[in-house]
């Protein structure tokens, strides 16, 4: 028996990877660890000849490009960028059974010359899957200016494969690798990889299972397929029904299943990681030279930022000084801009005046639009211009990593993503932006979890609003050098019961509608760096700044339009605001709130931001959303509404958990494409936010 394609040969490449080659074309793919510089190899080589598309079936994206060496033709394969091809992800199915049933001519693995021996564990597994392997170590500028030395002739020796130096952004090697690759597809070239030996009883069973695939499956190295087999990896079976016969198949199960094993397939499993692991350090401690001076100082670093001691109080301690110097400099500028749009819009009614324009006109496009365009650009501008920024500093730094490896073990225990990490700490500029960050999450179960959750911290948006309230109720008579501190304390305080709704809501997921077992990471501690100046500029206000601050514009500057018109709509002696907030009232003093702050929250859909105009407008009856000239004015509005400390702990505590704005449900339907876990983006944190207020109304009812 051999194999047999349920569709033939050339129709398998074309359709199930979407590759179209002739006879005289080579197939050659790109694999690594991600943060590597393969992208930057791949542009290397294709130049503008690529072309990006999703893989049959996956929501994992591919990149094919085309180039020419000495009159050869090339099609080169990006494979998606994973640590393992163990598969527990859709990104490394992809990478597995690409190289496994797409027959690449070779594989080029891209590793990073900073970091060698963390890369060589996924090259080690494709150095057992195929033979015909290249080896391109990347990024060794980056590795001189760290004075790594990397030996590239004694590890080619080693591991019996072709060893190619790169500095991909400046050209560096990718002649030598053309060469390599040229070599790589004639067939007279054969490679010698180093093969990993592992326990007695391991091998026994390896020699005893190959012949037996081999007569099934010839076309598959017949060693890394009976590993897979001894180490229960069920997903090449899965992926294996797209290409065998239903009888073949059978034939693999029933092999796997009728195995002896003296010990269980999960032990086995780490077995091979860990004898990988060692040999990955044998070779970088024979072949790669280090600054002990600088290992030891990123060492020393890490032993505080990440102790079980110091590492969660540190990144709190961190966040609560984020928190204040956002605050703190967002003041002025906000002030300036808000004085700015403000006086435009003066200039707007002079014109409207001008052109003798209906009221209800002016009134819609300046007093409703634009002025809700004018106060969501000067509240939320601010803040996320000095946010993200900072955000990514750390980034660059290397910081963010080890926040994930400080929160690791309590996402273990809410049974979800130790990734779900970076995403929250994403969800502090904008939640939209922490959903679209949720990509990095390879399981598609915890992606959702995460996605489902990422609300539950707070946005810049609800910033102004908890930061307000909390300086009302909180700090009026306090000293001012402490005032200016508990804002930022507060907000704090609200992002620990944020993180600990997250944990405890996952946990739920995890338990019921998302049931299943989570997945292991390769977590990324990359060594600290300096940042790259042009990439934070870009990063931080094209790519997040901007990018977060138009899609809000555009949904809430209409909306602010839609506000006016309730505002001044009269039914009876009352205009519908008015009579929102009252159908509202019995629900909202049920949790401790009333019905205009209910209706502020509703109507504050579009932006969070606008949320406490809209109510200033509804107690003031003003038709149109207005500025609060200072905290004692707000503190006498609020007050001579009834609000209470209770009213205010709740309405921060429903600011913090309460459905996320149409940015953020609007990228969540995006991301998941589904109306469902859409629809569950948005019951859940309601729900929560509607108990946890009931809960802190009747424990403060029955104390006073």
């Amino acid at each position: 028996m051999g194999l047999t394609y349920k569709t033939s040969q050339k129709s398998s490449l074309k359709d199930m990877f979407n590759i179209d080659k002739n006879e005289k074309e080579h197939v050659i793919t790109l694999a690594g660890n991600p943060n590597t510089g393969k992208s930057t190899v791949f542009n290397s080589l294709t130049g503008l000849r690529q072309h990006t598309g999703n893989w049959p079936g996956k929501t994992v994206v591919n990149a094919m490009g085309n180039f020419n060496y000495k009159n050869d033709n090339y099609i080169l394969v990006d494979l998606p960028g994973t640590y393992s091809i163990f598969a527990s992800s859709v990104e490394e199915v992809v990478a597995r059974d690409f190289i496994c049933f797409g027959n690449p001519e070779a594989v080029i693995v891209v590793a990073d010359a900073t970091c060698l021996e963390r890369n060589l564990n996924l090259l080690f597994q494709i150095m057992e899957l195929t033979r015909n392997v290249i080896l391109c170590i990347n990024l060794i500028d980056e590795a001189k200016k760290k004075n790594i030395t990397v030996d590239g002739r004694g590890i080619e020796k080693e591991l019996g494969i072709p060893v190619i130096l790169t500095a991909a952004r400046s050209g560096f090697g990718i002649n030598e690798l053309l060469e390599c690759i040229k070599t790589a597809t004639k067939k007279e070239y054969s490679f010698s990889n180093l093969r990993i030996t592992y326990s007695d009883e391991i091998e026994t069973l390896v020699r005893q299972l190959e012949p037996l695939v081999t007569e099934i499956i010839p076309s598959i190295n017949s060693r890394w397929l009976s590993l897979r087999l001894i180490d229960g990896d069920k997903g090449i079976l899965n992926s294996m029904e797209q290409y065998l016969s239903d009888e073949e198949i059978l034939n693999l199960k029933a092999i796997s299943e009728n195995l002896k094993l003296q010990s269980s397939r999960e032990k086995i499993r780490e077995y091979i990681n860990e004898e990988n692991y060692k040999t990955a350090k044998l070779i970088k401690d024979r072949y790669v030279k280090e600054d002990a001076e600088r290992f030891k100082r990123d060492e020393k670093i890490d032993n505080i930022i990440t102790s079980k001691r110091f590492g969660i109080p540190l990144m709190l301690l961190l966040l609560g000084a984020i928190f204040w110097i956002t605050i703190k400099g967002a003041n002025l500028p906000s002030q300036v801009l808000s004085d700015i749009l403000f006086s435009f819009e003066k200039k707007l009614t002079a014109w409207f005046t001008y052109l003798n324009a209906p009221t209800w006109l002016h009134g819609v496009l300046v007093l409703g639009l634009y002025r809700t365009l004018a106060w969501v650009v000067s509240v939320m501008l601010p803040p996320m211009a000095i946010f993200f920024p900072i955000f990514t500093l750390l980034e660059d730094l290397g910081y963010l990593p080890r926040i994930a490896f400080n929160m690791d073990h309590l996402f273990k225990r809410a049974c979800a993503h130790g990734k779900q990490c970076l995403t929250m700490c994403m969800g502090f500029g904008c939640n939209a932006a922490g959903v679209i960050g949720c990509r990095i999450i390879e399981s598609p179960r915890e992606r959702i979890i995460a996605i489902l959750t990422n609300n539950f911290v707070p946005c810049n948006g609800r910033f102004p609003t908890l930061i307000a309230i909390s300086t009302i109720f909180f700090t009026m008579s306090s000293d001012k050098k402490v005032s200016s501190l508990i804002p930022a304390f507060s907000v704090t305080l609200l992002v620990i019961i944020g993180i600990a709704v997250t944990l405890f809501v996952s946990y739920l997921l995890s338990k019921t509608v998302l049931k299943g077992v989570p997945s292991s990471f390769t977590l990324e501690l990359p060594p600290y760096r300096r940042p790259q100046l042009l990439r934070l500029i870009y990063t931080s206000v094209i790519d997040r700044t901007i990018f977060v601050l138009l899609r809000a514009v555009l949904i809430a500057a209409p909306a602010g339009a839609i506000i006016w018109v309730l505002g001044n709509a009269f039914i009876g002696n009352m205009n519908i605001l008015d009579h929102i907030a009252s159908f509202l009232d019995p629900i909202g003093k049920f949790i401790g709130l009333d019905g205009f702050i209910l209706m502020a929250f509703i109507l504050g859909l579009p932006a969070n931001e606008i949320v406490l105009p809209i109510l200033l407008m509804a107690y003031l009856s003003t038709g149109s959303i207005i500025e609060f000239d200072s905290i004692e004015a707000l503190n006498n509005i609020l007050q001579s509404h009834g609000w209470t400390p209770l009213t205010a702990l709740n309405t921060m505590l429903f600011s913090l958990l309460h459905w996320p704005c149409s940015t953020t449900i609007w990228t969540i339907k995006k991301e998941t494409q589904s109306i469902k876990w859409t629809v569950f983006s948005i019951v859940i944190p309601t729900l929560i936010a509607f108990l946890v207020c009931f809960i802190t109304t009747c424990i403060y009812r029955f104390i006073t």
